[in-house]
């Protein structure tokens, strides 16, 4: 809680457009700060997407709460909204009173926050937006951080915007829930250190990685475009032969990960990988096949989506630095693996 920290928060507020910017220890701490604000526990649900990291779903369960699966769409990899009503509906069957969603901007472009807004005001539902991979996009003219009821991101060593070690932030227009947030994030502080008003945490951000961030801040811009001139290469390279992730209208991405489609996807990334090429799943298994949420319930709609992502999605190497020789020979690469098996976007079923 040096100086940088504070100097970070007001860049990065500036950096939104939020009225406040709220600095912890990392992205996990960030959604659970999020959801003790609102003291969301016991006998609630909150509803979350089956296909992402194990951080939304774990947050929920530490706070004593049920997370409730819903599907995501396949072609930006995102919570769908249509999932949200059947979701809601397994919840009630449960016996459970639903509280909160929590939408994940998967692999870095925001979820459908005009949809997930309205549905959040006529349910009466606590939204966060999960910015971890998102932050530095854009909606609608709006930038991540200025969605839902509060934004929660991570600035890990692996993220766009990422520090040295683990980093994290809230940023939320509400003066409230900010004091609360702040409160939270050191030991529930009152008045002053020693004056306790609720139970909290030590979530608080090193000031090095602060300092790291402001640093790496600085060119932060001009990495999102170029990040996006690369997402760009891809796409046109690599349309024939696989399904590529496809942006909304009115959205931008940052592209935390550059996530193709194929099917016999592990033999495509054993030929990627002895041309020298690496490449990541992300991820492997829905989280409601996770033996640790076996027994949450899941939208009366299924999770088919979910399922079948799990078992297609293929992330190759995406950063801003990825010059165009080396783009070149992760192309033909992929090209060579695939092309002329049946294994692109029409056998994938995408759409």
């Amino acid at each position: 809680m040096g100086p940088e920290v504070l100097e970070l928060e007001q860049q990065l507020a500036g950096f939104t457009g939020a009225r406040h910017c709220i600095s912890c220890a990392n992205g996990t701490d960030a959604l659970q700060m999020a959801l003790r604000a609102r003291e969301i526990g016991p006998g609630d649900a909150v509803i979350v997407p089956a296909f992402t990291f194990v951080a939304a779903a774990e947050t929920v369960s530490l706070v004593g709460a049920t997370p409730v699966f819903a599907d995501v769409r396949e072609e930006d990899f995102n919570l769908d909204p249509e999932s949200i009503r059947p979701a809601l509906a397994a919840a009630r069957a449960a016996g459970l009173r639903p509280a909160g969603i929590i939408a994940v901007d998967l692999f870095g472009q925001p979820a459908d926050y005009g949809r997930l807004e309205a549905i959040a005001e006529e349910e009466g539902l606590f939204l966060i937006a999960d910015a971890a991979q998102s932050f530095g996009s854009a909606l609608d003219g709006k930038r991540a951080g200025r969605f839902g009821h509060v934004t929660a991101t991570s600035f890990f060593p692996s993220k766009p915007l990422g520090c040295y070690g683990d980093g994290g932030a809230l940023f939320t227009d509400d003066d409230e829930l900010a004091a609360i947030l702040r409160s939270l994030r050191q030991h529930g502080q009152g008045e002053d250190r020693y004056d306790h008003q609720r139970v909290g945490i030590n979530g608080r951000l090193d000031s090095i990685q602060a300092a790291v961030l402001l640093a790496k801040l600085e060119t932060f811009g001009e990495e999102i475009v170029a990040r996006q001139e690369v997402a760009d290469e891809y796409g046109r390279a690599l349309s024939a032969v696989a399904a590529v992730p496809v942006l909304r209208t009115g959205a931008s991405s940052v592209w935390a990960q550059y996530t193709i489609r194929v099917l016999e996807r592990d033999r495509v990334a054993a030929a990627l990988k002895a041309d020298g090429i690496p490449t990541a799943i992300h991820y492997p298994r829905p989280l409601h096949h996770q033996p640790a949420y076996a027994g949450s319930p899941i939208a009366a709609t299924g999770l088919a989506r979910s399922e079948r992502l799990a078992g297609e999605v293929l992330s190759l190497p995406m950063h801003a630095y990825l010059d165009l020789a080396t783009q070149d020979h992760i192309v033909a690469s992929l090209h060579r693996a695939v092309g002329g098996t049946g294994l692109g976007r029409a056998a994938s079923g995408y759409r």
